[in-house]
């Protein structure tokens, strides 16, 4: 044959080497054309299974055993290893249970199937998450080891300012003394030299009066030696000393100022075939067909803008003046607390403990209140914060936007202390539209962190580590208008329900994002905050009417 035409040469049957292959043996692994699959089957000293040739590709081949070149038919489950003829007869298998190789083979496809599922849909995507909160850990080192230094630095800048203060006053003591030893040595030299003076002047005239020889003169003498004998009082001076005290270097430290110690801990993350959202599952609870309308609350407001539960019987509101409150499900007024800055709270969440927060975007202040006694908490530059949630960890979610609206994010707290900053996606992208419309934050129970992004006319869920997950715009109705969402809850299903206030309804998502359902038949009517009890109750704030609404959806 041509060698320049061999690769465009139809394959011909291994046992004639004349006739086009029709058919294949995947245990002899022989090509076979029509006439010969009845003479290669007629070998009955091996097992066969021939197949159409088409389906050779798709078809696993038997392995061949690296001990006697032959194929592998069986797969001892004992040695878990493929077995040939030869192996088996050789007794070294004798009792054990054997199994096909190719069943086995596609048994062992199918578990590496679903380890490979499990690497691509679950562990995988788990290692990367824990690679972006490194990142994001390693983001927030620098600021916040740089506030660390930065305070040091000032309290070594007020140390020496109180040293400086100290050596100048001992200098001015000093100067001082020096004037009055040197004043009081003036004031003695001054006498000296009159008295002196005095003498030299006597000298003179006694002098005059022995070489005058006159009578009136000498009569006339009158002696001061005795006056003079008796000399000025002598001044004595102690001369000031100074006795620096012993620097006591630990002391000292200790007065400075301490650090709280490093502590690098490692712990497991406790990886299981279980996901995040498997652990301590609640029992599934359906949707109803019909969400029902429980109760209607008057809380007495004008406006109501943002809610959240305190308990399952005592709900905190605001909107629309500087007071906060506390009411139970009659709407009776348990507590309230007015803003440190008299100016109208923007939102209000409940933290772990049970203390109440709220953001002040005209102080650009997040506060927290305990005990009737409100602290602020944290204070923004160059930002101004919208909205906030506490985390099931104890941390604060944080929306705001910057000064001049072009620029939006979420950021974590730990306390006062900045730890998270979720802002752009992996390509740099802004996540969040950049006007400064609301932008109301949950945190679902899978941890996912939820922004009604009212701007973007948008849901936006990214991960714990801010990976972005899903964008959420509407789900398609001819009935509906633009969707409008506001506020935002999750529930125990890990849920996410989001008000839509132009189209009088809440939208109730998936965590990944799929519709489920409206709750459009409690007649809605702008609905504006949103809260969940521990029982799955929504809470729905009424802005215009004031009203809350307690809704049972599952």
């Amino acid at each position: 044959m041509d060698p320049r035409y061999c690769a465009q040469d139809i394959i011909r049957c291994d046992l004639c080497e004349r006739n086009v292959v029709q058919s294949h043996c995947e245990l002899c692994h022989v090509n076979l054309c029509k006439a010969c699959v009845g003479e290669h089957l007629s070998d009955s000293t091996k097992r066969h299974r021939v197949v159409p040739y088409k389906e050779k590709i798709s078809t696993p081949n038997n392995p061949k055993c690296p001990k006697h070149s032959k194929n592998c038919e069986l797969y001892c489950e004992q040695c878990d290893i493929p077995v040939c003829s030869t192996c088996i007869s050789s007794g070294n298998h004798r009792g054990h249970h054997l199994s096909d190789v190719l069943q086995k083979l596609s048994s062992k496809s199918k578990d590496i199937e679903e380890e490979l599922k499990e690497l691509e849909t679950k562990i995988y995507p788990k290692y990367e998450e824990i690679a972006s909160e490194i990142k994001a850990k390693k983001e927030s080192l620098e600021p916040h080891y740089r506030k660390l230094t930065t305070a040091v630095t000032k309290q070594g800048e007020d140390w020496h300012r109180e040293i400086n203060v100290i050596v100048n006053k001992k200098k001015s003591e000093i100067d001082e003394m020096k004037s009055k030893h040197l004043a009081a040595l003036n004031k003695q030299e001054n006498e000296i030299k009159q008295i002196t003076a005095e003498v030299d002047q006597c000298i003179v005239d006694m002098k005059k009066i022995l070489d005058s020889n006159d009578v009136s003169l000498t009569s006339g003498y009158k002696s001061r030696n005795t006056e003079f004998r008796s000399l000025p009082p002598k001044v004595n001076v102690s001369l000031p000393a100074f006795s620096p005290h012993q620097i006591n270097t630990e002391q000292l430290a200790q007065m400075f100022g301490s650090l709280s110690a490093l502590s690098i801990k490692t712990e497991e993350h406790g990886y299981t075939m279980k996901t995040l959202e498997d652990i301590s599952s609640p029992p599934v609870k359906p949707l109803l067909d019909e969400p029902k309308l429980i109760t209607t609350i008057d809380t007495g407001r004008k406006k109501l803008c943002s809610v959240t539960c305190l308990s399952d019987e005592e709900i905190w509101t605001c909107g629309g003046d500087k007071i906060m409150k506390l009411i139970n499900l009659q709407g009776k007024l348990l507590k309230s607390i007015q803003t440190k800055s008299g100016y109208i709270p923007h939102n209000i969440a409940v933290t772990r403990s049970g203390d109440l927060v709220y953001s002040d975007d005209d102080t650009r202040t997040v506060n927290i209140v305990k005990n009737k006694q409100i602290q602020e908490l944290i204070r923004l530059q160059g930002w101004i914060p919208y909205c906030v949630c506490s985390t099931s960890s104890g941390d604060l979610l944080i929306t705001m936007y910057s000064d001049d609206d072009k620029q939006s994010k979420v950021v974590r707290y730990s306390g006062s202390t900045e730890t998270q900053t979720i802002q752009f996606d992996s390509k740099g992208k802004p996540l969040y539209s950049s006007s400064n419309y609301a932008k109301y934050i949950s945190e679902n129970r899978n941890l996912d962190i939820c922004v009604a992004d009212n701007g973007a006319h948008a849901v936006v869920v990214v991960n714990q580590a801010g990976k972005f997950r899903f964008r959420y715009t509407v789900y398609s109705s001819t009935n509906k208008r633009s969707f409008d969402p506001l506020g935002i809850t999750t529930d125990s299903q890990s849920q996410i329900l989001t008000a839509d206030s132009y189209n009088n309804c809440i939208h109730i998502l998936n965590q990944d994002g799929q519709f489920l359902r409206y709750i459009d038949n409690c007649d809605l009517y702008f609905p504006f905050g949103l809260c969940v009890d521990t029982k799955d109750n929504l809470f729905v704030a009424e802005c215009e009417r004031g009203k809350l609404k307690k809704i049972r959806y599952m």
